[in-house]
């Protein structure tokens, strides 16, 4: 795929979500960590129902490390993997304190040697907590831009991060992020994509062998 080719997704799903943004809610850079970590195979919705009261009760990381981990574990009991999440957690929380005087570190190298949080996690805190241009590949992400032949489908989450990284503009990595999200998560759905009404239909390699199959043809009769 070419720029010009990229410009044109691009616009088009600009068009579509103009107000794209990061769903998990957060007040500063920190309670954003925590959120992402929590957010590793878990919807954004649950994460958001955990944090309304999680936020409540822990202010700063000196409060984290100041119970125990099965409170802890039970305060996101509702939330996959809450136990290594926990886990996770506290331990982080340690080094912030000790490392970083309490503050969540700005740069993606330090940011991923904390505790659960990977590239994804660090791309998506630099970008919306202190505003460097990035581009967080979660599933909807990746799935999207292989879909759409942005990617190969044989890439990796790193190959597909840096592939569109050629493709898009730096000043527009952090919308290109958002944007890519809501039209995987409320348009381009992994098992009912919404390919009887996309515009992105002619270059989308699932709505092509959907068209070929005949499925999507049989469901567009039907309606």
């Amino acid at each position: 795929m070419n720029k010009k080719q990229a410009r044109s997704i691009l616009d088009t799903i600009a068009g579509m979500f103009p107000d794209a943004h990061c769903e998990l809610n957060h007040a500063n850079p920190f309670e954003l960590t925590i959120a992402v970590l929590l957010s590793a195979q878990c919807t954004d919705e649950t994460v958001n129902k955990v944090t309304a009261t999680l936020f409540q009760k822990y202010k700063s990381p000196e409060d984290y490390v100041a119970v125990p981990l099965d409170e802890l574990e039970q305060d996101i009991r509702r939330i996959g993997l809450f136990r290594n999440k926990a886990k996770h957690i506290q331990a982080l929380c340690r080094i912030v304190l000790d490392k970083y005087d309490g503050e969540i570190p700005q740069t993606h190298e330090q940011l991923v040697e904390l505790p659960g949080v990977g590239r994804k996690t660090a791309n998506v805190v630099v970008s919306n907590a202190f505003g460097v241009p990035a581009i967080a590949v979660d599933t909807h992400v990746e799935r999207v831009a292989k879909r759409l032949a942005m990617a190969s489908e044989k890439d990796n989450v790193l190959e597909v991060e840096h592939k569109l990284m050629k493709l898009v503009p730096k000043n527009e990595w952090t919308d290109t992020h958002h944007r890519l999200i809501f039209f995987g998560r409320y348009h381009c759905k992994a098992q009912n994509p919404q390919c009887m009404i996309c515009p992105l239909l002619e270059c989308c390699r699932e709505g092509k062998k959907r068209m070929k199959s005949g499925s999507l043809r049989k469901s567009i009769k039907a309606q």
